[in-house]
């Protein structure tokens, strides 16, 4: 797959592209129903790689619900011995993770 591209439905978009240099990734725009399963489609490409630290750059990501939490935490829960760093997420992340999961260490959350 690949991970660069953008996906629009009404107002709401997401780009996602590879992060050079680095493991992992880097989304600008919503994650919502409407891009949900681009979103999916992105964290797949961390978890393929088989690094033991894959990053998530999230600092242009204006709103993740909870389903894309949810996606999150659950690619994070199927890489066993892997972290997954979250870089700069918007503020409903930690909230939800905090709620659902809260000792899900297999994510590292780096504040905005």
């Amino acid at each position: 797959m690949d991970a660069s591209g953008l996906v629009t439905r009404g107002v709401d978009a997401l780009e996602v592209s590879v992060l050079p240099g680095r493991y992992g990734i880097r989304a600008r725009g919503v994650i919502s129903a409407a891009t949900r399963h681009r979103w999916e489609q992105a964290l797949a490409v961390p978890a393929r790689r088989r690094a033991d630290v894959s990053c998530l750059k999230l600092s242009q990501v204006a709103f993740v619900d909870v389903a894309g939490v949810r996606a999150l935490a659950l690619t994070a829960i199927e890489l066993p011995g892997r972290l997954v760093v979250v870089e700069h997420p918007p503020p409903q992340v930690p909230r939800v993770l905090q709620m659902f999961w809260p000792d899900l260490h297999e994510i590292k959350l780096v504040p905005r």
